[in-house]
């Protein structure tokens, strides 16, 4: 294991920041995330090591509860950039076209086949980032597929730059969509992963993932 952010490493992560105050035995990782006992135990254990967790480490009363939450998220941040994510970059000249990509996708009843990211994403809780650029995850098993019917469908112009819709396929392929939520009738990642995304993003990101964790602190929600 390279580190804790790692994809399939992160699925532990995810899940502990999602309920914070949750008492965790590593079973409880392979029960609800398919992830095998030995490779939640290195997790937790590197997780221990860094700080971010107490609880009893062995025997019948070991137990992780997660600590430091807003010190593992900086820290990821720093370690993760959108850029690892590989952008393809189109052009349409539809307004329309947010909508019609959601239409296309619930006609075919794969409404989880895709999830709404950096501002287009943060902009359903925030409407903090004024943009007509479309971000978008697809699901990377059936990338290449998808994007050619999108392509085909709206007649997508591909750029090299410049461009204002982004078809993206995942760095992290395995966890990209975990925890995502329907907003305003879109898909869109969690809260962490706008969080993620938006932190080191270019075009206003930091601004954005700023103000996004202000607005849920003040909602009594939190970036998992």
């Amino acid at each position: 294991m390279k580190s804790i952010f790692s994809d399939k490493a992160s699925l532990v992560l995810r899940e502990m920041l999602r309920c914070p105050d949750r008492e965790w035995v590593v079973r409880d990782f392979e029960k609800e995330l398919g992830v095998g006992r030995g490779w939640a135990a290195k997790v937790l254990a590197l997780l221990r090591e860094k700080g971010y967790l107490k609880g009893e480490a062995r025997g019948r009363t070991a137990s992780a509860i997660l600590r430091n939450r807003e010190e593992l998220i900086q820290e990821w941040v720093h370690d993760y950039d959108f850029a690892l994510n590989k952008t393809h970059i189109y052009y349409t000249s539809d307004a329309g076209l947010l909508s019609k990509i959601k239409n296309f996708f619930n006609s075919q009843d794969k409404e989880k086949a895709y999830a709404l990211t950096l501002h287009t994403g943060a902009n359903r809780i925030t409407n903090f980032v004024r943009t007509s650029n479309i971000y978008l995850y697809l699901n990377p098993e059936d990338f290449k597929r998808v994007s050619l019917d999108l392509r085909q469908a709206f007649d997508l112009k591909e750029l090299k730059k410049g461009g204002n819709v982004c078809l993206i396929e995942p760095y992290y392929k395995k966890s990209v969509f975990f925890g995502s939520q329907k907003i305003k009738g879109y898909p869109v990642v969690s809260n962490l992963q706008l969080y993620l995304d938006l932190y080191h993003f270019q075009e206003r990101g930091r601004e954005h993932a700023e103000y996004l964790e202000r607005i849920l602190k003040e909602k009594g929600d939190h970036l998992a």
